[in-house]
């Protein structure tokens, strides 16, 4: 059986459209996702669909029995301890690398009603000041760490609909007056509504660029006066040899055209 050579680290809409691209030129892939919902997410993909977490040993260990050829990191701008390992790996087994950066769009948007911030410990202290009741748009994964530090807020939690992150959200304390579960994307109309449905003084989100939605997050805070705080990026300063580094889904299309023909 063809063994796929390159490896592609996903569980976003950007990896997905990666992985379409590749199918459209016929190259040979395997996608890692985290969890079983990134795997439906990108059930449509003609690639090998492997699920669960990978830590640095591990990832080399894979890396190496598959024998992979190439990989490239299309995870989540975030996944900032995952994106160390990859580099990690690829440097220690001599892996060319691929990372793609989502665009971002955080500099467009300038507005007293914008507090921008670096990290969770800031969000929070920011949104402290600014209201009772705190709407998280940036998913389960810190949920225990945004409640224990908005400890006296109301914090509403918008998250995907799974029994894991809802089983979270209870574990968390949360009531199912503050549990809103409901998979995007989301237009700025519908975001308008729900931040009124859901009485919201303060938002918190992320720089997540196009792709997540940002603009159509931030623009209805605007039009209702609400405060929006935004958690920017952490800067990833991986580069060294082998590491090559695609901008936005055209750069990528560019390096992708260019790829070798890689022989089993």
């Amino acid at each position: 059986m063809k063994q796929p050579q390159i490896h592609i680290f996903g569980g976003t809409s950007d990896a997905r459209q990666i992985c379409m691209m590749m199918d459209s030129a016929g190259i040979d892939y395997r996608l890692s996702v985290a969890t079983p919902t990134g795997a439906q997410q990108a059930a449509d993909i003609r690639g090998d669909i492997v699920i669960g977490r990978m830590e640095a040993e591990g990832m080399v260990d894979y890396l190496q029995k598959q024998r992979t050829q190439r990989v490239i990191d299309a995870s989540h701008p975030y996944a900032e301890r995952l994106s160390q390992n990859i580099v990690q790996a690829c440097q220690k087994l001599d892996i060319p690398l691929i990372r793609y950066i989502r665009p971002s769009d955080i500099d467009d948007v300038e507005h007293a009603l914008i507090h921008k911030v670096t990290t969770l410990d800031q969000a929070c202290e920011v949104a402290a000041r600014l209201g009772e009741r705190i709407l998280l748009t940036t998913g389960s994964k810190q949920l225990a760490d945004y409640v224990s530090r908005l400890a006296g807020k109301t914090v509403l939690a918008r998250v995907l609909p799974t029994a894991e992150v809802l089983a979270l959200c209870e574990s968390c304390g949360l009531s199912v007056d503050q549990i809103f579960a409901l998979k995007g994307p989301f237009s700025a109309d519908f975001n308008r509504a729900f931040y009124q449905f859901c009485q919201a003084d303060v938002v918190i989100t992320k720089e997540s660029g196009e792709q997540g939605g940002f603009k159509e997050k931030v623009e209805p805070c605007l039009a209702l006066g609400l405060p929006c705080i935004v958690i920017c990026r952490p800067v990833h300063p991986f580069n060294g040899e082998g590491i090559m580094q695609a901008n936005s889904l055209e750069e990528m299309a560019q390096l992708l055209a260019n790829f070798p023909v890689i022989a089993n």
